[in-house]
């Protein structure tokens, strides 16, 4: 039995106890041969399980073996059964993939006694490219091969872009810099790092420490972040932020248009005093007992924080300014690039920051621009549930930009209070994660909610339900006393009568589905079922037809004085 290291660097011994999913390599029987091109099958899934299909999907996975003449099964060793392809044309195939795919896979023969076995030993793809096999970018799952998705294509193309704000801009110079910027960015470094001798250090050895000049020369960076004007203009000239202002969304022309191109240490102060002008930035006013709380319509800290990471997670080598539209009850914060690799809406709070201008983001981190790195939405999280506002909107982001939009209405003033009175009276401050859960069973959602603060809330009484076994949830008492307002009717939560007399104010006959609808995430299906019927038990919806042709009625009589859900109150209420 041969058994000594081959080209692969293995032995065959070492090799048969190697697992597909964990070892990137793909074991096929072949005994007689293999089909390298699609041959002659027409099913699009049948051609791509070829040598070629393989060869691209191992590529795209980062490189692994496709070998021949071994036999897959669960646990280790596999089986050795021998394969008869290509023999004495190895060559000939290793030529054949160069040509079609431009990358170089080295094939090695191996054998047990008198088992041959391939083995394809298949590089990584280039970085920033993905390999394709008759215009289909594959990877593998299971046995079969499969597309990869928009996002792991966008990951693999982005891989080839350095960081742009590292890269170094030849014609800088010293001269180029603003002072005042070089400045604020030594004070500000001297502060978060609690060492005033900072600010008294030489210029050049601050902008070395930062990473702003390298080998002597200055990088994109040092241009953002505190190039001079003309600079800016002649060497990168889509540096820039607009503000635009609009009296209403349907405006077409702006009411007022700001420019800021300077350096962003000194223009980010420039850029929060246009947007904090009283007219379109107005206090707004919470009154509880004899106290008046003002908050702004667009808090300081979240929009700093929002315009930062647009300029730091940008894509530069587009063309686009990083533009903001503001209107007196919102603001979009729109740049170009869309989500880094692995950021998602879904994930955006819990997967870590990946920054496309990652020396940038350093120097901002360095100087207390921004938070920690990854910390950033959180913060804008926290202080938009703080202030009772809805959330960061980041549902008009696609593949080419994101756009933030933020909220200048308090939806809920009572919640408002709530969280300020709880977060007030703790030495441990309920983190965003528990304020989302808050923020959730507030609108009724009681599904999808984390374990760990439903227990910790739950405990603290800052969240109820009637039972143990009851999972919907409603606030702490302390909200409904704020609110003037009970939890419950007899059984029934006020948003859950509220949602179910909505339906019925914009239509007599009602379907379940459009219950359903209309609950979104806050119940599942057999939970609204539940509440149906425990309504109908009351009489205050009747239910006609069967089967999928089944409609309810509202039973109350039609009073233009009181509203639907008015009337449900007052009848459960006798």
């Amino acid at each position: 039995m041969e058994n000594k290291q081959s080209d692969i660097g293995m032995t065959i011994q070492e090799l048969k106890k190697l697992r597909e999913s964990e070892n990137k390599v793909e074991f096929k029987e072949a005994k007689k041969g293999y089909n390298f091109a699609g041959g002659s099958h027409t099913d699009p899934k049948d051609r791509r399980r070829c040598v070629l299909g393989y060869v691209v999907a191992l590529a795209n996975e980062g490189g692994g073996l496709l070998v021949f003449g071994i036999k897959e099964k669960k646990g280790s060793p596999h089986e050795i059964v021998g394969t008869s392809y290509e023999q004495d044309n190895l060559g000939k195939i290793e030529d054949e993939i160069y040509k079609r795919l431009s990358i170089r896979v080295k094939i090695t023969e191996l054998f047990e006694e008198d088992k041959r076995v391939v083995v394809f030993q298949i590089p990584s793809r280039p970085v920033g490219q993905f390999l394709q096999f008759e215009g289909a970018p594959l990877m593998r799952i299971g046995d079969s091969l499969r597309f990869m998705s928009n996002d792991e294509m966008r990951q693999i193309l982005e891989e080839k872009a350095p960081d742009f704000s590292a890269k170094i801009c030849e014609e800088l110079t010293f001269e180029d810099l603003d002072t005042e910027a070089i400045a604020l960015m030594k004070a500000g470094y001297a502060q978060k790092q609690e060492n005033p001798t900072f600010e008294t250090l030489p210029d050049n050895q601050v902008l070395t420490d930062l990473g702003l000049i390298e080998n002597g020369k200055f990088n994109y960076a040092a241009l953002i972040l505190l190039g001079k004007r003309e600079a800016l203009r002649k060497y990168l000239p889509n540096a820039e932020v607009i503000i635009e202002y609009r009296l209403d969304h349907s405006m077409i022309p702006y009411t007022a248009r700001k420019e800021f191109q300077e350096s962003l240490f000194t223009a980010m102060d420039k850029i929060w005093a246009y947007i904090n002008q009283p007219a379109s930035n107005p206090l707004l006013h919470v009154r509880h007992k004899f106290t008046i709380y003002d908050i702004h319509a667009f808090d300081e800290d979240v929009i700093r924080e929002a315009v930062l990471n647009a300029i730091g997670h940008r894509l530069w080598n587009d063309l686009s300014s990083v533009v903001i539209k503001q209107y007196p009850d919102s603001i979009n914060i729109i740049n170009a690039g869309g989500f880094p690799n692995g950021v998602t809406k879904d994930n955006i709070l819990t997967v870590s920051s990946k920054p496309r201008n990652k020396r940038i983001m350093e120097v901002l981190e360095k100087t207390g621009q921004v938070e920690r790195s990854g910390q950033g939405v959180d913060k804008m999280y926290y202080i938009c549930l703080m202030e009772g506002k809805p959330l960061p909107d980041y549902s008009q982001t696609d593949d080419y930009q994101v756009d933030l939009q933020l909220q200048a209405k308090i939806v809920d003033e009572a919640f408002y209070l709530y969280l300020k009175e709880i977060q007030n009276s703790r030495k441990d401050k309920l983190n965003v994660f528990d304020l989302l859960t808050l923020n959730k069973v507030r609108q009724g959602i009681s599904t999808d909610l984390p374990d760990s603060s439903v227990e910790k809330l739950q405990k603290e009484g800052l969240i109820k339900s009637q039972s143990s076994a009851d999972r919907k949830f409603v606030l702490g008492d302390l909200y409904y006393e704020i609110a003037q307002q009970p939890a419950y009717i007899k059984e029934y939560r006020i948003n859950d009568l509220k949602i179910i007399a909505d339906c019925f104010e914009k239509a007599n006959e009602v379907v379940m589905s459009v219950f359903v609808d209309a609950f979104g995430s806050n119940l599942s299906r057999m939970q609204i079922k539940y509440l149906i019927a425990k309504l109908e038990e009351e009489r205050l919806i009747i239910k006609s037809g069967l089967g999928r042709y089944t409609k309810y009625n509202v039973d109350v009589s039609i009073d233009a004085k009181n509203s639907i859900l008015k009337q449900f109150i007052d009848i459960l209420s006798k």
